[in-house]
This record gives structure tokens, C-alpha cells and sequence, in this order.
């Protein structure tokens, strides 16, 4: 059995660049399913059993462009082993909206922080026990154009294969938790209906809830987001979507805001505290005091 990881990141993080420098001549080129967005996979050098599959450059798993459509498809069925979340470091608020959703899919995951070099030049420092603390995962210098740290951060990340996904981080207040609490149990039936059996798309069965417990966390944001794509896969029994629609409804009206608003500006309120108290902006080098 070989191990699959999934490489994700913003366009321009220096993604394709480390696919190259992990993989070589070891590509397989071809389309997505349907699509004509390239598929790029390839074996890990040196490793013949660890498959590095590129997805496409993404800011978000939202489903309105087809590459994020894809990557989350891919991600959410297809099921990697373990995900390299390329950051690219000179622009990590950005950067870091993906990683925050990634890390809600309940994969184990490591993030490279790219370009590790620059941020350098620019006397930056960056807490990376901090930062990986706080997403729940190992974060990785490396410099993908230079070749520095992308063998081991890919070596590691094979390393996760078969691990438990670490604790996803806390971006949302209180009042969203709890709604995302009661959609969670409503979808994975914790609150004691019998227990159906359902099947996926990939073939494997569980037993009591709607979707996998590993996903309930990924799930229950998607629907409290109203996300169209996830509701017409889930296709939920009438009595649990009015009662997610009814604990949404309560929670717009606590934060008088609209749902996916709320998930939105709470990301990048969580990320803006993260980036304060992990980053240190320094001085770039030769510059005058």
C-alpha cells in the first residue's frame, strides 16, 4: 500500500516548485475526472511508495471555483494519508485562511512554512512551536526554490500516515462553537436516534451518523455556512435540516451577521491574533536604523 500526500497551498506559495524538487522525473501528468484542470501526481524520490499529489493552488475549500471544488472533493473522499500545507511565509495572513480549513478535515497534516528565506532577508521571526501549537500541527521551515527542508517536511509527513489528525485549531467564539456543537451532533446522531447505516460515494459504510466523525467538524461549518454542494450530498432528512436552519437563524441573530459572514471574519480575526503573537516583524537586513 503506498502512501498518499496531498499538497496543498495558495497559487504562488512555491507548491510547484517543491513538487518538482520532491518528486523529479517521477510525474504523471493527466486531467481531473470531467475537467480539463491538470492533474499532477508523482513518487516521492528516493521513497517509491509515497505518492505526492498536487492539487490545485487554492485560497479556500469554498465551492465556487472549480479548483476548490476539486481539492476539496478530493480531500474530503478520496482521503489522503497526510496533507503538506505549503505557506507561503512573506504573505502567512493569507496563506493561513486555507490552512485553518484544512485543518478542520480531521487529516493529519504538516505545514511548511516556503520561502523561509525571505522572510529571513526581512528579519522576520517566526515562533514556529507557536504556531504549530495552535494549528494543531508541525510547522516546517523550508525553501522550495533552494531545496532547503522539502525532503524532510515531505519525509515527515509520510510519517503521519495512519496518525490521528491533531486537535483542530479554536477560530470561532463561543456562541458559533455552540451552534457547531449542536449541528455536529444532530449530523452524527449523538444525541441517541438509532443508528442508520449509510453508505459513500467511496464505498465505505459507518454505522450511527450521517457522516464520519472525523469529518463532523468539517461538515457541521460547511452547513452552518449553507454550503449548497455539501447539502445536496448529504441530503439530510427534513427534521435535521430545520433544526440546523433554526440553530443558524439563532446564532445570525445573536451576531446579527449572515452565517457565512460570520465564519469568514471569525477566520480572520483568529488568524490576525495568531499572526500578532507568532510573528515578530523585524528590520530587513542592510536597511537603514
Amino acid at each position: 500500500m503506498s502512501t498518499k500526500i496531498a499538497l496543498a497551498g495558495n497559487p504562488n506559495c512555491g507548491k510547484t516548485t517543491m513538487f518538482n524538487d520532491l518528486t523529479g522525473s517521477n510525474q504523471y501528468v493527466g486531467n481531473w475526472p470531467g475537467v480539463t484542470v491538470e492533474k499532477k501526481e508523482g513518487r516521492l524520490k528516493g521513497e517509491p511508495d509515497v505518492v505526492i499529489q498536487d492539487l490545485p493552488g487554492i485560497y479556500s475549500l469554498s465551492p465556487y471555483t472549480l479548483e476548490e471544488v476539486i481539492a476539496r472533493g478530493y480531500l474530503v473522499n478520496q482521503r489522503p494519508d497526510a496533507i503538506l500545507n505549503i505557506v507561503d511565509a512573506t504573505n502567512i495572513e493569507r496563506n493561513l485562511y486555507l490552512t485553518t480549513q484544512l485543518a478542520e478535515l480531521g487529516i493529519p497534516m504538516i505545514v511548511a512554512l516556503n520561502m523561509i528565506d525571505v522572510t529571513r532577508k526581512n528579519g522576520d521571526k517566526i515562533d514556529l512551536r507557536k504556531l504549530g501549537e495552535a494549528l494543531g500541527c508541525e510547522v516546517v521551515e523550508t525553501s522550495a526554490l533552494r531545496g532547503e527542508g522539502s525532503r524532510e517536511v515531505a519525509r515527515k509527513a509520510a510519517m503521519l500516515a495512519g496518525k490521528k489528525a491533531g486537535e483542530p485549531p479554536h477560530v470561532f467564539a463561543g456562541s458559533v462553537e455552540h451552534a457547531l456543537a449542536h449541528i455536529e451532533d444532530l449530523i452524527t446522531h449523538r444525541d441517541g436516534q438509532e443508528a442508520v447505516h449509510h453508505h459513500h460515494a467511496d464505498g465505505s459504510r459507518h454505522e450511527g451518523g450521517i457522516v464520519p466523525d472525523h469529518l463532523a467538524r468539517w461538515y457541521a461549518i460547511k452547513l452552518f455556512e449553507r454550503d449548497e454542494k455539501v447539502r445536496e450530498e448529504l441530503n439530510l432528512p427534513d427534521g435535521i435540516k430545520d433544526a440546523i436552519e433554526s440553530t443558524i437563524k439563532d446564532c445570525e441573530a445573536e451576531m446579527d451577521d449572515d452565517a457565512e459572514s460570520i465564519i469568514t471574519n471569525q477566520r480572520y480575526a483568529y488568524i490576525n491574533r495568531l499572526v500578532s503573537t507568532c510573528v515578530k516583524k523585524g528590520r530587513p537586513k542592510g536597511a537603514l536604523t
